[in-house]
């Protein structure tokens, strides 16, 4: 399967529209044991972005765009956590016109790097890290397994889920909610939950294009 750099940009807006959608519910997560403000945050960097992706003719473009944005605009530690997100996979694109299923292993293995290179953050830190790292995993390895893109997607998407509901029963070693030790207990990680929603709708809208690309040559649906 593969879907052009250019139909590509629906990817980007897709995600922003998820974090709008979402930005209360991430808030009222966030608002158990850190500050409260994930929602608001994250939905202030996507709606700053927005106007400029939209003006973009890429994937590549917009990945740029977005990073960019959430890193200058976002304060904390997500703007540049999801920055390097981004960056990362923008990275990993380059300009390629056409994205398959290899080049997606390249854009996920590389937005985890790039967290590995500026948090401390490892799995079972309660952290959108324990999202990020199964998911990445678990696409590679039905990947490598397979070369089903789709497949590996639906894979990935699992993950992210099951990573996300995982943080509840964890205890928070970094940021805010590790001052409270084991009260953090019983709650999910804004950030785990913002990541498994990105890293969904990264996937479902790749599924789509794939689907939408079958259609109109009149393939055979793989996905």
């Amino acid at each position: 399967m593969s879907f052009t750099n250019k139909e590509g940009k629906l990817i980007v807006l897709n995600i922003i529209d998820t974090i709008q959608k979402h930005k209360d519910y991430l808030s009222e997560i966030d608002g158990a044991i850190g500050d409260g403000d994930h929602g608001i945050n994250m939905n202030k960097g996507v709606t700053i972005a927005k106007s400029q992706v939209e003006k973009n003719e890429t994937l590549s473009e917009a990945l740029c765009t977005l990073s960019c944005v959430l890193m200058e605009k976002i304060g904390g530690s997500m703007g540049p956590l999801y920055g390097s997100i981004f960056m990362g996979m923008q990275a990993a694109l380059g300009n390629a016109e056409y994205i398959n299923g290899a080049i997606i292993e390249k854009m996920l293995k590389q937005a985890y790097d790039n967290i590995q290179m500026i948090s401390p953050a490892k799995p079972g830190d309660k952290t959108l890290v324990d999202v990020l790292a199964p998911a990445v995993s678990a696409y590679a390895s039905v990947f490598e397994k397979t070369q089903d893109t789709c497949a590996a997607l639906t894979a990935c998407s699992q993950a992210a889920e099951e990573g996300m509901q995982a943080t509840c029963d964890m205890q928070a070693k970094l940021g805010r909610a590790s001052r409270l030790k084991e009260k953090s207990i019983g709650h999910q990680d804004a950030g785990a939950t913002s990541c498994c929603l990105i890293l969904q709708t990264f996937c479902s809208t790749i599924i789509a294009l794939e689907k939408a690309s079958r259609k109109e040559t009149g393939d055979a649906a793989i996905c």
